[in-house]
């Protein structure tokens, strides 16, 4: 799964309309090849475990070098799950603490690293260096910066108490607007060419809500609760995060329904399908990417049924 999807994806990526199924598919592959790893470890096959360990340190160099932390932490954090079945002490000593470091540093070293990379347009492989260089050499932790990351971009809190005093005082609730402007977002673009760019869309509360100015060369879309209160207030929150979780629920038990269980089901087809559920986003980026994946699983159950090599007992 980790070989094939990886080529596949580029091949979407490189074809207009059909880029979204390049994150899911290139998603799948990380997530197989790290399962991959850690069932191949406890066998001690040396070239399954060196092939394995290959796709992950590519995987892990492609997220250091993306510009964003979460790939970064996802990746380890990913391992360690999988691992703790098999190494449940080892994973704790080293994993843990591993994860305390990255949330440490890994601030300073994306500031860096964005400053090379997307400012002064120093390419990906050579701002990594300098970034990881500038970040063991710093005396200091990059205060700020983590201050910054844990607390207004982690928790997305600073950002949920904006909305709050605009809306409903200033700005009205949206009702089911979200939740249309979703629906919208969901038909490709091939087939309507005129349709909203969904981004402009999202950014338009974020405007009318005074998060950020019109014109500014910033992306602040809201996150999943703050447009579950948008729609409705404190009850928008309750019925959004309850449908969320359910949402979450029916899609893995039908994973595991299709794929014969909770690895490939739940841990391998879930997990890398639907990982835009672990961080959430904006209803119309959300709802997209969970539909539209959703199709992805059919599809890949399709295949792999056809194909003989998932049989029905």
């Amino acid at each position: 799964m980790a070989i094939v999807s990886l080529p596949i994806s580029f091949i979407f990526y490189n074809i207009q309309g059909l880029a979204q199924f390049y994150y899911q598919l290139s998603a799948l592959s990380f997530i197989a090849g790290t399962l991959a790893l850690a069932f191949s470890i406890p066998l001690k096959k040396f070239w399954n475990t060196a092939f394995c360990v290959f796709l992950y340190a590519s995987n892990f160099y492609q997220a250091l070098t993306s510009g964003f932390k979460e790939p970064i932490i996802v990746s380890v954090l990913v391992l360690g799950i999988f691992l703790y079945p098999s190494y449940k002490k080892i994973v704790v000593v080293v994993f843990i603490p591993a994860l305390l470091l990255l949330f440490m540093f890994l601030p300073t070293y994306n500031q860096i690293f964005r400053e090379n990379n997307w400012s002064e347009d120093v390419d990906a492989d050579a701002a990594y260096k300098i970034a990881l260089d500038a970040t063991l050499k710093s005396q200091q932790s990059g205060q700020s910066s983590n201050w910054m990351f844990l607390v207004n971009r982690l928790s997305e809190i600073d950002m949920f108490t904006d909305f709050v005093k605009s809306t409903p005082d200033y700005v009205p609730f949206y009702g089911l607007q979200l939740v249309k402007q979703s629906a919208i977002a969901i038909i490709p673009r091939m087939l309507w060419p005129s349709k909203p760019i969904t981004e402009d869309l999202v950014m338009e509360r974020v405007y009318d809500a005074g998060v950020i100015r019109r014109g500014s060369n910033v992306s602040a879309k809201p996150a999943y609760i703050v447009d579950a209160y948008l729609s409705g207030g404190p009850l928008g929150i309750f019925i959004g995060l309850f449908a969320y979780g359910a949402i979450m629920q029916l899609i893995s038990q039908k994973a595991e329904k299709l794929f014969g269980g909770y690895i490939l089901g739940t841990a391998l087809i879930f997990s890398g399908l639907f990982q835009i559920f672990w961080r959430g986003l904006s209803f119309e980026f959300l709802i997209n990417s969970v539909f539209w994946s959703y199709i992805t699983m059919f599809i890949i159950f399709r295949i792999l049924r056809q194909t003989g090599i998932l049989k029905e007992i």
